[in-house]
């Protein structure tokens, strides 16, 4: 029987073949193109689903990848490796990691609100022969079949889910990278191959777990970054830019630099870390921040040392030109002659206002999603305009070390984690002087594989001890120092009052003296 089949089924297939030659040997390319358009009309009329298709590059002879086709693909990944049969292979994080995708001529199913969509993996066929980075059968892209009653969910509402599903995928997986901005060499400002930003990988280990500060206080900054992160139409619906600018100072030691870490890890952020000084004038500023990306942290280091943002340039600059004004002409032709081997740095033009128009001007809304971070160490130098709510939203003050920020240490470094038999000497020490988490980190760090929790502990009661005396010995230096400054005040205000007193009993004298010649000279020319 199945002989029979294949003997009728072959003159039928032969005969299928030569009008398909003949076809296409014969019919000109016009003809061919009405009768493959009325074609698909009259296909299109009795097929239920439709396709959107969706190119790997964006555009004929550019080699960019679509951010659409990348998006979808980090959203298939996670249906690729259970559904596909053959998959692909792709490394992220600098080859840390892999993501499996479904290969070419591959299908899977997704599901949406109850109704199935179907997503193909294809490549164009070539058409032509061409010299290019990338082969003519690698155009490669994605269709997304689904029935035409879906029409209006698929496009208004799921594609926009898989896009921004993608997206956060991707900016899960990829490799983070901490940047400085570049500065051209010999004082110029050009850029090195065209980068404003250079970028190492972000690998800092700092969380929130590892800070050593009060748990509460901590909660409360996690909190407010974790609403930041989520309030993208909240910020659009309030008409501000979506950014929010912190304000970390306190003594040196006390973790400035390891909260911005535990910043970015937390939010999974690009860290770019600006240089001021390196900065040629308020232009190139702007331009910096047009080069960062959402999702940022944006890091100005000890910004009271960076630039003079506090006035005191327009100051500095007036007692130049009294300078100049009482200085001869000799000293002027002097001054150049010894100076006219020596090469000038520039320095840099960045103004206060310029600095302001960065963190909350016109500039600042570009990108998105970023946060803008100051740290100093004596908040007081800072100019009051610099760091007011709206441009600085919240303050947080790291100071010395209290005893729940020990316990996290004493935790972190030796593993204790309820109670020790020192807590109540260290808590009692903590108490009375003042020491950096940074100071008790050295001290409860082991230095040798001998040494354990007792002995850590130890040493830093010695150190809290130390510290303590050393505090006592200097506030009494202090002390004297300034009973001295006082007796020494006193002393000059009594001799003070002796030459007043001797001038004026001088004074005295001679105005008698003078009173006593006058007379003397009077009887005289009477006589």
């Amino acid at each position: 029987m199945m002989q029979d089949v294949w003997t009728q089924l072959g003159p039928t297939i032969a005969a299928i073949m030569f009008t398909w030659t003949m076809y296409q040997n014969y019919f000109p390319h016009e003809v061919r193109g009405h009768i493959r358009r009325y074609t698909d009309k009259l296909v299109s009329y009795f097929y239920p689903y439709m396709h959107i298709i969706f190119y790997e590059l964006e555009t004929e002879g550019w080699f960019e990848r679509s951010k659409a086709y990348v998006a979808i693909e980090r959203y298939l990944s996670k249906n690729s490796s259970t559904q596909a049969k053959r998959l692909k292979a792709n490394a992220v994080k600098d080859g840390q990691s892999l993501v499996l995708t479904m290969d070419d001529h591959e299908e899977i199913i997704d599901e949406y609100k109850g109704e199935k969509v179907w997503w193909i993996s294809s490549q164009k066929p070539a058409s032509r022969q061409i010299i290019s980075l990338h082969r003519e059968d690698e155009k490669r892209y994605f269709k997304l079949k689904f029935h035409k009653k879906n029409r209006d969910l698929i496009t208004n509402s799921y594609l926009k889910y898989v896009l921004d599903e993608g997206k956060a995928i991707s900016v899960k997986e990829r490799q983070r990278k901490l940047y400085t901005n570049n500065k051209g060499d010999g004082g110029g400002y050009r850029y090195r191959g065209g980068r404003m930003w250079s970028g190492v990988v972000f690998e800092h280990p700092s969380t929130f777990d590892t800070l050593a500060m009060d748990p509460n206080k901590k909660e409360e900054i996690i909190d407010d970054l974790e609403t930041f992160s989520k309030s993208k139409d909240y910020y659009a619906k309030i008409g501000k830019a979506w950014k929010r600018g912190y304000l970390l100072y306190g003594p040196p030691g006390t973790g400035k630099s390891s909260m911005i870490a535990a910043m970015a890890n937390f939010l999974k952020y690009d860290v770019y870390d600006l240089e001021l000084t390196s900065v040629k004038d308020n232009t190139e500023l702007r331009k910096l921040l047009i080069d960062t990306t959402g999702k940022s942290i944006i890091v100005i280091e000890d910004i009271d040392c960076s630039l003079d943002l506090t006035g005191q340039r327009e100051t500095n600059k007036k007692k130049k030109e009294e300078e100049d004004k009482g200085k001869t002409e000799e000293d002027a032709v002097k001054e150049k002659m010894k100076k006219g081997g020596e090469v000038k740095e520039k320095q840099s033009e960045v103004t206060l206002s310029g600095l302001l128009n960065f963190i909350d001007g016109l500039w600042s809304a570009i990108g998105g999603e970023r946060l803008i971070v100051f740290t100093t160490n004596y908040v007081e130098k800072l100019d009051p305009a610099l760091i007011r709510r709206g441009r600085m939203d919240k303050h947080i003050v790291l100071s010395y070390c209290c005893f729940e920020s020990f316990k996290v240490l004493a935790h972190n470094y030796l593993d204790v984690v309820e109670s020790h038999v020192h807590f109540p000497e260290i808590r009692r020490l903590l108490e009375e002087t003042n020491m950096t988490p940074a100071d008790i980190a050295e001290n409860l760090m082991p230095k040798s594989s001998k040494e354990n929790a007792e002995t850590c502990l130890e040493r830093l009661i010695k150190a809290l001890e130390t510290a303590k005396e050393e505090a006592k010995l200097k506030a009494e230096e202090e002390e004297k120092a300034k009973a001295a400054e006082k007796e020494k005040e006193e002393k000059d205000r009594e001799e003070k009052k002796e030459v007043t007193a001797t001038e004026e009993a001088k004074n005295a004298d001679d105005v008698n003296e003078k009173d006593n010649g006058v007379k003397e000279n009077g009887d005289v020319s009477k006589d």
